[in-house]
C-alpha cells in the first residue's frame, strides 16, 4: 500500500459508494463501487454493508468516509437519509470494528467541499468559501481561509416570513415536484444566496450535486455580489474528500 492512497467511502441514504484515491492528485483510481444502502439504514446494517465494501477492494489501510449527518467527533448527532438509531452512534469505532481499519469519518457535505477545495474549482481560494450541494436536500460546507468549519447546516435556514426551512423551498426535488425550469428555479434559488450574502459576505460560493450540471441554465438569474460556480466534480467528491480527511488526520498522527 502506498501511503498517498487511500479508500474513500460515501455513505447516503440509497447507495455506499467508494473507490480509492489518490490524495496527491485527487484521483479516483480504481472503477466506483457501489452497494445499495440497506432498508432500514440502521447502524448494524449499514456497517455489515460497508465492511462487504471494504472486502471488494481488499483493503487494510486508512479509510475516509463522507456521512449524511452532524459529525462531532466521530459521532453522529443527527441523521439524514438513514436511521434515526444512528444519533449518538460513534460511526468512527463502529465501522472501525466491522472493517479492522482506521476509519475518519466527517459529514458528506463537508466531505465534497473538501475535494472541491483541495482539487476542483475552490483550489487556492482564500476568504469566505462556501460549497452547497443541491440533491435530495441543500448540504453545506464553510471554509476560512481553506480551513474546514464543520457541520454547518445551511439548508437548514428560515427565509424571512417563511414557516419551511430553505431546502424544502431550493432543492433538487422541491424543483421537481413544483415543476419549475431551472431558471424558475434560480430565481428562488437567488433569494437564498442574497440571505447567505447578508449573513456571511461570502467570496465565493461552489455550487455542487444536481445543481452544479445545470448551473448554465440558471446562472444568470443569480444578481449576489459574490462569485458563484459549479464544482465540476460530481458524483466522486464525497469519496475523495473524505480520502483526503483520512490522508490529513493519518498525518497528525
Amino acid at each position: 500500500m502506498k501511503d498517498n492512497i487511500i479508500l474513500g467511502v460515501d455513505i447516503g441514504g440509497t447507495g455506499i459508494k467508494g473507490g480509492l484515491i489518490n490524495v496527491e492528485t485527487g484521483e479516483m483510481i480504481t472503477e466506483r463501487h457501489r452497494l445499495d444502502t440497506p432498508q432500514p439504514a440502521t447502524p448494524e446494517a449499514v456497517a455489515a454493508t460497508f465492511k462487504q465494501l471494504v472486502k471488494f477492494f481488499k483493503w487494510k489501510g486508512p479509510i475516509g468516509v463522507g456521512f449524511p449527518a452532524i459529525v462531532s467527533h466521530g459521532v453522529a448527532l443527527s441523521a439524514a437519509n438513514i436511521d434515526a438509531s444512528w444519533i449518538g452512534t460513534n460511526i468512527s469505532e463502529l465501522l472501525r470494528e466491522a472493517s479492522g481499519c482506521h476509519v475518519y469519518v466527517l459529514n458528506d457535505a463537508d466531505a465534497a467541499g473538501v475535494a472541491s477545495m483541495r482539487f476542483g474549482a475552490g483550489k487556492g481560494e482564500q476568504g469566505v468559501v462556501m460549497m452547497l450541494t443541491v440533491g435530495t436536500g441543500i448540504g453545506s460546507a464553510l471554509f476560512i481561509d481553506g480551513q474546514l468549519v464543520p457541520n454547518t447546516e445551511l439548508g437548514h435556514l428560515f427565509l424571512k416570513n417563511k414557516k419551511e426551512v430553505v431546502e424544502k423551498a431550493v432543492s433538487k426535488v422541491a424543483r421537481k415536484e413544483k415543476e419549475l425550469t431551472w431558471a424558475q428555479w434560480g430565481k428562488i434559488f437567488n433569494k437564498y444566496l442574497l440571505h447567505l450574502q447578508r449573513l456571511f459576505s461570502p467570496d465565493l460560493i461552489i455550487i455542487g450535486g444536481g445543481g452544479s450540471k445545470s448551473f448554465d441554465e440558471y446562472k444568470d438569474e443569480l444578481t449576489v455580489d459574490f462569485r458563484v460556480k459549479p464544482a465540476g466534480y460530481l458524483n466522486k467528491a464525497g469519496a475523495v474528500g473524505a480520502a483526503w480527511y483520512a490522508w490529513e488526520q493519518e498525518q497528525k498522527g
